[in-house]
């Protein structure tokens, strides 16, 4: 709009009064008219006397002015008449108007013909609201086969078979068998669930859909049910596929485990993957593949066989795995002749997949940083130690009295560990700090163990306590605060002796207190007293003992 009236402010010219032909032809005869300038329909009259008002005048029809000033009036003075011809720029004022009288409209125009597709992204939007948000990955360009999978060789034996499943259906539907519908992993964060489901699509070279659980579930009524729906429609139309779902417990909790709208949303959509389950026929090769690590908090309905007929659990890896593991991500890296993977994978207890795989990374940050060209077998060990215990902290500022207790602290504890023969020996001292701690004594097994005993848990508190015991020495019967840790530990493992394990002489082999624990992810959510007083009082006589 400010254009249009900025076109229109340009092309104003001065008023120009006009007159007819007769005076125009007196003007002439007259002998003060300087020039006649002739433009297209119109012509100028420019006078001789600047100094009067009118010093232009213009006159209609041009095209007669000579011949009716010559021929019919006679006039004497035409001769002395500079006449001149221009070129009309008409056309532009015609454009210019064309514009100016069509801009409103077309600016009403623009803006309703915006206001619609406007409405139309809503509606848009809305319909798409309720369709399945799980990405395709087409299965003719593998990116992860079982080669790219280790440790977990059992698991690789079990899903094998779904692979053969997809590939030779008719091998196993010529002898009765039926294609599974589903399988659940299950196993601790970092484990390889999800490679392990995207292995199984490119071993098979099939379409693979891949979901979130928390993905289905929405505030709006009825958009989870809408979205497993166009999952499984899109599942049925690309079979042989494998959808993959991840972290299912977020929509398979059981039901009537909460109220509320939300959970009633969460409910029907936990039918509708019952419903789509259970609808597939026969001939459907769709397989669906499920990950969590919380497989006591899913509903009951959906782990029956026919629905998730297998459950494969992967846990954390032992010794041999953690080094197939380790050979899987080393590929491609420069690795020095010195590098002994073997020993890496001795002193990484209790790793998992993600865990070792971050560990390779952090080697050849730290190689690099370093300006090598390989990594070497001090990389991999310090970034073991940066995993597992965090990193150093050399810049943090420490009186030298606090040194010293610092010091004797890990001194008592490595010597409990030396001198007791049910420990695991030491691996390495420090005192400077890492993470939270102001030092650390890292004591390691030589061998991956999975059950404990008495006189183990009685040397392990022993040797938590080391290094209180220690700081009690130094400061000659006093204490700090830096054992809190410690103290608590050993608490814990001797309340576990007591009310868990049975290695209570009074109380003897039962277990006291009901626990709710997360099963993969080694945390205790509540627990139930279901003891009396004295048995309460009997049981903190026994963990004092213990200490």
């Amino acid at each position: 709009m400010g254009l249009a009236l900025l076109y229109a402010y340009r092309s104003q010219t001065p008023s120009v009064p006009e007159v007819d032909i007769s005076q125009a032809q007196l003007d002439i005869n007259a002998g003060s008219i300087k020039s006649v300038i002739i433009v297209a329909n119109k012509a100028t009259l420019q006078f001789k006397d600047s100094d009067t008002h009118r010093e232009q005048t213009t006159v209609p029809e041009p095209d007669t002015i000579i011949s009716k000033t010559v021929q019919d009036y006679n006039t004497t003075h035409a001769d002395k008449v500079a006449l001149k011809f221009q070129d009309s720029n008409n056309s532009l004022s015609i454009v210019g108007s064309i514009v100016l009288s069509l801009l409103p409209v077309l600016l009403i125009g623009g803006f309703f013909f915006y206001m619609m597709r406007q409405a139309q992204g809503t509606n848009n939007q809305a319909l798409s609201f309720g369709k399945s948000r799980a990405r395709m990955f087409i299965g003719n360009k593998p990116t992860v086969t079982f080669d790219d999978v280790a440790g977990v060789e059992e698991a690789k034996q079990e899903l094998t078979e779904v692979v053969e499943f997809l590939k030779y259906p008719e091998k196993f539907s010529s002898l009765g068998a039926r294609i599974p519908r589903g399988v659940l992993l299950v196993g601790p964060p970092g484990t390889g669930k999800t490679m392990l489901a995207r292995a199984v699509a490119g071993e098979a070279g099939v379409p693979f859909f891949s979901i979130s659980g928390s993905e289905f579930v929405e505030m709006f009524v009825g958009v989870g049910a809408s979205r497993v729906r166009d999952l499984f429609d899109q599942a049925k139309r690309n079979a042989p596929c494998i959808v993959f779902i991840d972290e299912i417990d977020a929509v398979g909790r059981q039901r009537g485990a909460g109220l509320g709208g939300s959970h009633d949303e969460r409910e029907q959509t936990l039918n509708q993957i019952l419903v789509e389950m259970d609808g597939f026929d026969t001939g459907t090769n769709v397989i669906v593949v499920a990950a969590t690590n919380r497989p006591d908090v899913l509903d009951p309905a959906l782990l029956r066989p026919g629905r998730f007929d297998r459950q494969v659990v992967l846990d954390r890896p032992d010794i041999k795995g953690r080094k197939a593991i380790l050979d899987v991500h080393v590929r491609g890296k420069p690795l020095d002749k010195n590098v002994d993977l073997l020993r890496i994978g001795q002193i990484s207890p209790g790793f998992s997949g993600a865990d070792l795989a971050n560990v390779v990374n952090e080697a050849a940050i730290l190689a690099a940083r370093r300006n090598k060209k390989q990594i070497g077998q001090i990389d991999f060990e310090e970034a073991l130690e940066k995993v597992a215990l965090g990193p150093e902290r050399r810049s943090r500022v420490i009186t030298e009295k606090e040194k010293w207790i610092v010091a004797y602290h890990e001194a008592g504890h490595a010597l409990c560990f030396k001198l007791l023969k049910h420990t695991n020996p030491v691996h390495k001292i420090s005192v400077v700090a890492r993470g939270m701690a102001m030092g650390v004594t890292w004591s390691l097994p030589q061998e991956d163990r999975y059950f404990r005993t008495r006189k183990e848990f009685e040397d392990d508190i022993a040797a938590a306590l080391g290094g209180w015991v220690a700081e009690q020495l130094h400061l000659g019967g006093d204490a700090t605060t830096g054992a809190s840790n410690d103290i608590e530990k050993a608490t814990e493992m001797a309340r576990q002796m007591v009310t868990k394990f049975g290695m209570s002489e009074k109380l003897g082999p039962l277990q006291y207190g009901k626990t709710d624990e997360l099963i993969f992810l080694g945390r205790q959510i509540q627990e139930e007293r279901n003891y009396s007083e004295d048995v309460a009082k009997i049981i903190d006589s026994e963990v004092h003992d213990i200490v």
